[in-house]
This record gives C-alpha cells, structure tokens and sequence, in this order.
C-alpha cells in the first residue's frame, strides 16, 4: 500500500458541529451477555477432525475444543474488565466517530509521549503488559529518562470506537486521525509505535509529517524491495544472491503468500459474508486464531497445557473482547477500505522520510533483513534484532518490547 496521493491532512480546528469533549469511559458488560456467552460456547456445533496430522488444513479441532472448554468454565472476563477499568480510559468525537483510546501520563515531566497502535487480530488488549514499564519506568528496571506518555487508541470499528457508518475509514483518514487526537491531547512532540495495522498507520503518519511527529518506530517494518515483491507476488523461486537473512526472509514470505493470506483475502474482498464470526463465538476464535503459522502454533501449544508468553487468559480476552463488542465484522472492513486504496504490497516501502526505528522480531510474519531495513528507511535511528517473540510483539515478549521502545527513541528526547 502506498497512498501518498490521497494523504492529506484533517482539520483540527473546532467548527460548530464538532465536539472535541474528552469523555471518561468505563467498562461494564451484562452478566446477561456473559451468561450467552458461555451457553453458545458450550453449544459449539464441531466439525469432523482434520484429515492431517499437522494444521495444514486450519486450526486444529484439538485445540479449539480445549479452548471451548477452558472459555466456558474456567474463563472470568470480569478480570480483565477490572484490569481497564483501573486505568483511565476515554472517548473523544474525532471526524465524525467516538474513537476510544487509553491515556496513562507518567509522573515525569519530560515523559514522552507515544501513541501505539494495535492491528488485527488484535487491540488494546494487547499493550496492557507495556503501559507500567512504559510510564514508571524506575519501578520496572528503567531509568527516570525512560518515561512515556502512553496514547492507546482503539482502532475504528475495533473494540469500544465506534463503528463506521459509511465507507471511507482507511489508514489514511486514521492517521489524520491519531495526529487530531495527539494534538488534542496537548501534546507538541510525540512519537508513534506500531505493528501490523499500527505499522501501516504509523507510517502514513509519518507520511503526513506533521511537525508534532519526531519519529516512529516499528516491529512489522515495510521493507521488501520491489524486484523481491514481484517476484514473490508471481510465485517465483528466490532471486540467486540473497544474504542468509535475506533468504529467511524470502522464505517467510513466500510461505505467507501462499498459504497464510486467505483471512486477508476474504476481509478485504468480502467482510460482509462473515457472519458465522459474528453469530459462533467458537468460529470467531478460529479466525482469529489462523492468522499467522507463528502464532497459531504457539497459541495451540498453550491450550495443549505449555507455558509460552501468553497465556489462555491472555488468548481469550482478546477474543472477548471482540465478541461482546460485536465488532467481528466490523473490524474486518478496514482490509477492504484498505483495498479499496492499495497501490502496492502491504510490506513495500512508503518512502518514509522522518526518523525510523525498527525491532525484528524472528517469527514476524516475515523478519526484515537490516539490508532491506537501511534502503526503505533512509533515517533508520535504530535496528536490532530479537532472539524471541513474533507477530504480537508487546503481548508477547513485553520486556524486550519495553527496551526496544526505550533504546529506539533515545535519540529523539
């Protein structure tokens, strides 16, 4: 994707039919909703087993049973619902839409602020591990001048935002967006994180360069060059002198484009078609367990009873989250707004001209080889790659997250 036509910044003046009110917002599900959750997922209708030994078929039936029974018995969401609720969480009217976000300033005045942006299959959920070491870093093995400002948003159509009425809330209009709500937060300097869609969007931020915008940083880095996409998109084999990085990377992707895109494929060409995601609970999971091998396989291996990042309570607030806040297919439409804008590939460069850091994570959805990394980065501050971790990052491995957030923006406070 490389929309730099259509970016264009929004107005951030007041008009008369614009409230910029920044509202309190509270968490509170029915113990109704609750309830009807538990009975559909006790009352999954399962298919027959896969056919294979491996998941080259989907999600394993195996470990969706052991899921169901663990979310219908075991599982309280009033943890995490608790766990929000302790921090102070708002809504502000932004073009038009409530657009929800989390905002914890640190104690320290010369905190910078950040705002982090969530993709899909994720949300806020994911970057609740982050926000203590982020903004006391003293109490969590950091230095006073390590402190942010966390900015959380939650996505449009995602979680508790509001949903889209008519088309046109792509990555751009959200970018114009976050710039709206950083600045009427107050802030002057900031600086954006983000992985999947929070790359996406961070990088049309950065696109739009607002003076605010110091810099961004990244765990899911745009990079491919473009004779290595065209290759790639054709099916070919790898092009001969490729680096051993380059040729992991290569590797990764081609085994992504073949056999990983069908949730993409099908959210950006059909969203609407998914209602089952939307009236099975156990289906919802499914699909938003099946979005890279990487992650798949550790998720089963939690439910099969093994100790990874994440827990199954961890697993399972997410998908919560999705379910009581209906936004299944809501959420999925952001791939066919994106569609509907593409010019390119969603890992090639956007020229990013502003201060770039990047965090290389081994089981990414592919693992940007710091050759690629300098061509589409022309003001890379910071590379480094991570022994562990994968797609979700800062769920996943949060202190290397935290210190790769701390040593990406150095140079910038």
């Amino acid at each position: 994707m490389s929309p730099i036509e259509t970016v264009q910044p929004i107005s951030t003046a007041p008009t008369a039919s614009q409230d910029n009110a920044i509202r309190p917002f509270h968490i509170n599900f029915s113990e109704v909703e609750l309830t009807d959750l538990r009975r559909r997922v006790k009352a999954a209708k399962w298919p027959d087993q896969e056919l294979v030994i491996d998941d080259s078929q989907g999600v394993k039936l195996t470990t969706m049973q052991n899921l169901a029974r663990y979310w219908a018995t075991d599982y309280d969401w009033r943890k995490v619902e608790a766990r929000l609720n302790a921090l102070p969480q708002f809504v502000t009217t932004i073009d038009g839409l409530d657009i929800h976000f989390i905002h914890v300033r640190s104690k320290n005045a010369n905190a910078l602020p950040v705002i982090v942006t969530h993709g899909w299959p994720g949300s806020i959920i994911e970057q609740l591990k982050i926000i203590g070491p982020l903004t006391d870093p003293t109490a969590n093995g950091g230095k006073a001048e390590d402190a942010f400002d966390i900015v959380i948003p939650s996505l449009p159509g995602y979680g508790f935002s509001g949903k889209p009425t008519t088309t046109g809330w792509n990555p751009v209009r959200i970018a114009n967006a976050w710039i709206v709500l950083m600045k009427r937060l107050g802030y002057k300097k900031f600086v954006a994180q983000g992985g999947d869609w929070g790359n996406a969007i961070s990088e049309i931020m950065a696109l739009i360069a607002p003076p605010e915008l110091l810099g961004i940083h990244t765990n899911m880095a745009a990079t491919v060059p473009a004779d290595i996409s065209k290759t790639l998109s054709s099916g070919g084999l790898a092009p001969s002198g490729l680096s051993a990085d380059e040729q992991n990377a290569y590797q990764q992707l081609d085994f992504f484009y073949k056999k990983g895109l069908g949730y993409a494929q099908e959210m950006g060409l059909r969203p609407q078609t998914l209602y089952g995601i939307a009236d099975s609970p156990v289906g919802l999971a499914a699909w938003m367990l099946d979005h890279d091998a990487s992650s798949q396989a550790l998720i089963a291996r939690v439910f099969d009873g093994q100790r990874e990042g994440l827990t199954r309570d961890d697993i399972l607030d997410n998908v919560t989250l999705y379910w009581l806040t209906n936004t299944a297919v809501t959420s999925a439409r952001l791939y066919w707004e994106t569609a509907q804008i593409a010019k390119g590939g969603f890992f090639d460069p956007r020229n990013v001209t502003i201060p770039v850091a990047v965090s290389v994570f081994p089981d990414e959805i592919y693992a940007a080889p710091k050759s690629w990394t300098v061509k589409a980065y022309p003001q890379l501050i910071h590379y480094n790659r991570l022994p562990k971790g994968g797609h979700f990052a800062a769920w996943e491995q949060p202190e290397f997250f935290v210190s790769e957030l701390r040593a990406a923006f150095k140079s910038l406070r």
